[in-house]
C-alpha cells in the first residue's frame, strides 16, 4: 500500500512529465532488480483511467517504471462498470491514493462520438456507436454553448464529465475523496508538446 499523500503523487507524476518534455527522462525502475522485486507485490503510487490511443502511455509521458502505475484504459476513456470496478480494486486493494483521468487532444473516440451526433453523420458500427455514446452529453452541451462541436472543447468538457461521473457512480472512490485518502485529477495530454495540463480535480490535490 501506498505511504504517498493524492498531493504527493501529482508532484511525482508532474516531475516525471516535466522530465519527459525536456528530453531528461530517467526511465526509473524499469531493470531487472525491479522485475523481481514486484514479482510478487505491487504498490502503485497511482492509477489511470486513459484513453487507448498508442499515443497515451502514461509510463513514458510521466516518465515512471515497473509498478509504479495501474493503468485502465479504453477508447476515449469513457466511464463502464468494468473500468470502475477495476479503479476500485486499485483504491480499496492497493491503497492507490490518486486516480487521474488522462485524456488528450485530437481523440478519435470524440470525433467518432461528434461525427454521429451530426445529422447528415455516417452511421457508426454498433458496437462503437454504443462505446462512444457516453461522449455524446458533452457534445451537446458544447453544442448549446458555442453552436459548434469544436473537438477540444468537446474533449475537455468529455474529461471534466468523466471525473464528476466517476465520484458519482462509486461509493467506493466517493467515500475515499471524502476521507481524505484518494483525490482524482482530470489531465490532458498535448500530442504535440508532449504536456500535460491539470484540467479538473476532485479532492486534496
Amino acid at each position: 500500500m501506498s505511504t504517498m499523500s493524492p498531493e504527493q503523487a501529482w508532484r511525482e507524476l508532474a516531475d516525471g512529465n516535466e522530465r519527459f518534455l525536456s528530453g531528461a527522462a530517467l526511465h526509473p525502475r524499469q531493470d531487472a532488480e525491479r522485475r523481481h522485486e514486484l514479482a510478487t507485490v505491487q504498490v502503485p503510487k497511482a492509477t489511470f483511467f486513459g484513453c487507448s490511443d498508442s499515443r497515451l502511455a502514461a509510463e513514458i509521458i510521466f516518465d515512471q517504471g515497473i509498478g509504479d502505475l495501474f493503468v485502465v484504459r479504453n477508447a476515449g476513456q469513457v466511464v463502464s462498470d468494468a473500468a470502475v470496478a477495476s479503479l476500485e480494486y486499485a483504491v480499496a486493494v492497493l491503497g492507490v491514493p490518486l486516480v487521474v483521468v488522462l485524456a488528450h487532444d485530437r481523440c478519435g473516440a470524440v470525433q467518432a462520438a461528434i461525427d454521429n451526433a451530426a445529422p447528415d453523420g455516417s452511421a457508426l458500427p454498433p458496437r462503437i456507436a454504443q462505446h462512444v455514446a457516453p461522449i455524446r452529453p458533452a457534445v451537446e452541451s458544447v453544442l448549446s454553448r458555442t453552436g459548434g462541436a469544436d473537438p477540444d472543447a468537446v474533449g475537455r468538457e468529455h474529461l471534466q464529465r468523466t471525473v464528476t461521473d466517476l465520484v458519482a457512480f462509486s461509493e467506493l472512490l466517493s467515500a475515499a475523496v471524502a476521507d481524505g485518502s484518494l483525490a482524482i485529477v482530470g489531465a490532458q495530454y498535448r500530442l504535440t508538446e508532449g504536456r500535460v495540463e491539470r484540467i479538473a480535480a476532485i479532492g486534496l490535490v
